[in-house]
């Protein structure tokens, strides 16, 4: 396994100028010349640092205003936004994360069908690169090879990353992981070459239109709320990599970052039970939790039980015992009975 001192940077090399766009209009020189003043390892990616900042900015601040002025969505929008954002979250813990990421049951075509379409609904990155930067962060978690290193910050583990360009490190990696699952895939591959028309169209137009439709909700209105689902629930993701490696306790390896963040877990659907993960990527349950808090597990264990999904792979009680009792903060044991 790789340690944090391998991969970390090098006085005597320059990553910043290994990543920076070769080709840029002059005006950028002393925003570049800013960056490498103010130490930072890869050059920013003003694009996405401009739209991020936006959406936390002036989208929250917008509602705000209408509020103030007495402006209210309608109730049946409120209900569906909610009601759409449960298929957001099932979309990344139990489709691009349990399924495509690490391969914790198989699904037969009619599930990954709706899975696809719950994960067009989040509005992120496309398949082939979700499940390539994930697989990159379990094997070089906490270095500079991770694509969200939690050691460079809470802001850069939450969303700083996706800011500024990959480290050469974690470029370097990323073409070293079997991506062959993916590619090879007939579904994928037709779902990653039409990716951007599923993402504008399931994340951004259906959930827009829909209340506009079928009871007359304002367009702005409507827009206005399937944003503020989109910046939730990408807080909500981002939460795993941020809050869930850097605040808890690590009941089953005190050797890793990763942590168990109930908060984390109640919002993502199980997700946040991060440590016992990192302990048992391939346990499809990624927690010991009750359905309750992991409500992805409740939907994998219904969707096992109408024959949709098989092979459900999971950590023997034994076997987490073992490790825990080896290898934990012994936090478990004094858990195990409040859980």
């Amino acid at each position: 396994m790789t340690t944090a001192t391998e991969n970390k940077p090098k006085e005597n090399v320059d990553y910043y100028d290994q990543v920076l766009p070769k080709k840029e209009p002059k005006f950028m020189t002393p925003i570049r010349r800013w960056e490498k003043r103010m130490g930072l390892v890869t050059p920013i990616v003003w694009t996405n640092a401009i739209i991020l900042t936006l959406l936390h900015v002036a989208v929250p601040g917008y509602t705000i205003y209408l509020l103030c002025h007495g402006i209210r969505c309608l109730r049946q929008t409120l209900i569906f936004q909610v009601l759409y954002g449960q298929m957001v979250g099932l979309g990344i813990s139990c489709g691009i994360h349990r399924l495509w990421s690490h391969r914790t049951f198989k699904a037969t075509t009619p599930l990954q069908i709706l899975l696809l379409f719950f994960f067009s609904t989040t509005g992120q990155n496309n398949v082939f690169d979700w499940v390539r930067d994930h697989r990159v962060h379990h094997k070089m978690s906490e270095t500079s090879a991770d694509p969200h290193d939690s050691t460079r910050g809470f802001f850069f583990a939450h969303f700083g990353w996706l800011m500024m360009k990959k480290h050469p490190h974690v470029i370097e990696e990323g073409k070293k992981v079997d991506m062959s699952d993916i590619t090879s895939d007939p579904i994928l591959s037709f779902y990653n070459k039409h990716f951007m028309f599923f993402k504008i169209f399931c994340c951004f137009y259906l959930p827009t239109m829909v209340p506009v439709w079928f009871y007359g909700e304002e367009l702005y209105i409507a827009f206005l709320a399937t944003v503020l689902r989109f910046v939730y629930s990408t807080n909500i993701t981002s939460s795993v990599n941020s809050f869930a490696h850097l605040y808890g306790m690590r009941p089953y390896n005190k050797h890793i970052a990763p942590v168990q963040n109930i908060g984390v877990s109640i919002l993502a659907y199980g997700e946040g039970w991060h440590n016992y993960h990192h302990a048992f990527p391939w346990d499809y349950k990624s927690a010991e939790l009750p359905y309750f808090i992991n409500v992805s597990t409740l939907f994998l264990d219904v969707a096992a039980y109408l024959g949709l999904a098989y092979d459900l792979k999971t950590a023997s009680p034994s076997l987490i015992d073992a490790v825990a009792q080896s290898m934990g903060d012994n936090s478990r044991k004094h858990r195990k009975k409040e859980i």
